[in-house]
């Protein structure tokens, strides 16, 4: 079961990433590959972390390109793009929104698991050793 139901607070640790695409010729490059989208098989996204999470995941991040130097991970999860919800969206949708000709700058808001797991183990008591 996802936590997050569209419409309600995201309660996920979340981190904004500026990226500046890389203008090459006519393309725009950003520098990362993404997985995942409401009409993708869940089991096959290596990190979604209980297999029923459709959403949208960095999958490859280009070395040195613009996502690189943004500061986005491999295996951050996409919640938005410059405001635009990304927790129900097709693959297809996903790619088309962060791809826009128009535009030079992405604002994503991503959410992160070891950003979680850093809160998570700071709340938590541990016995002494």
């Amino acid at each position: 079961m996802s936590t997050y139901t569209p419409g309600q607070p995201v309660t996920a640790i979340v981190q904004r990433i500026e990226i500046h695409k890389l203008r090459q010729g006519d393309n725009l490059i950003l520098g990362f590959s993404i997985g995942g989208g409401i009409d993708q098989d869940p089991g096959q996204n290596p990190f979604s972390g209980d297999k029923t999470d459709k959403g949208i995941y960095v999958t490859r991040i280009t070395p040195g390109g613009p996502a690189h130097e943004a500061g986005l991970r491999m295996g951050d999860k996409i919640m938005q793009v410059n405001g635009w919800d990304m927790t129900m969206v097709t693959h297809d949708q996903a790619r088309k929104t962060l791809t826009k000709k128009n535009e030079d700058t992405v604002r994503l808001l991503v959410t992160r698991k070891s950003l979680e797991d850093a809160v998570k183990n700071s709340m938590g008591t541990y016995p002494r050793q």
